[in-house]
């Protein structure tokens, strides 16, 4: 597969043109940002590991029936993804709480939610991505009423399976955010990636972060806690195949 025109370069990856105009590369940067942009760095081989987390979970999602927007591994740094054109809501899957929802609701990180919460922000960087409901997502023309029931069908069976798959490697997956897309025949797929970057994950022993807040919040260690997370899952992963050829 031929990689043609830049299309777009978002703050973590670039996505180019092939000579199939159904199919896209993303390529994965490096690059680092939090804030909406206002904090700036770069977590080296981050985008080794997002592209690599990222494609081997959206295959196991894929092997349990949700559809993805994957295609290929085509190096360490790129995949070939179907294209799609962005729901433009981000999905927050929320298992614990953490970060915004603690902040903006005054309680401490870590308190076990009865049930997973979903949210929607409107993805939109010039307004600080604002929360919205479901009224609010129709009033703007954002996605149909059979599209949000969809999206969160999804997102909750999503949350279910990577539950599962974290536990399995001594993770909590505390909360993650979504992004989906929809097929020139209307149907929704789920896109982006599913990352350190998107997902919020602690030791489940010691409770120590595993994702995206150790730059956030100048924790220290980020680059060695990427590779720890993706360590941990490609093991468990390996330890599955071969449990299942046994």
């Amino acid at each position: 597969m031929e990689k043609g025109e830049l299309l777009y370069e978002g703050k973590a990856k670039k996505v180019f043109a092939t000579d199939d105009p159904e199919l896209l590369i993303v390529s994965y940067k490096d690059d680092a940002t939090a804030f909406n942009g206002r904090k700036r760095g770069t977590i080296r081989g981050k985008g080794v590991i997002n592209n690599r987390m990222s494609n081997l979970l959206m295959r196991l999602l894929a092997e349990r029936g949700i559809p993805t927007h994957f295609v290929e591994e085509l190096s360490e740094r790129e995949t070939l993804v179907r294209k799609v054109s962005i729901v433009p809501l981000e999905v927050i899957v929320r298992n614990r709480s953490a970060g915004s929802f603690a902040a903006r609701y005054g309680v401490p990180e870590g308190i076990v939610f009865a049930a997973p919460t979903i949210e929607f922000s409107y993805k939109n960087d010039a307004l600080g991505d604002p929360l919205l409901n479901d009224s609010h997502a129709l009033a703007l023309g954002l996605a149909t009423a059979s599209e949000l029931d969809t999206i969160r069908i999804y997102a909750l069976e999503i949350n279910a399976i990577l539950t599962g798959i974290w536990k399995s490697c001594g993770v909590t997956l505390v909360d993650f955010k979504l992004e989906f897309g929809r097929l020139p025949d209307g149907s929704i797929v789920l896109a982006d990636e599913i990352s350190p970057d998107t997902c919020r994950l602690w030791d489940s022993a010691t409770g120590e972060k595993l994702d995206k807040d150790r730059f956030r919040r100048d924790l220290g260690g980020v680059e060695e806690a990427y590779q720890e997370i993706m360590r941990r899952l490609e093991a468990q992963l390996q330890a599955g195949k071969k449990d299942q050829q046994s």
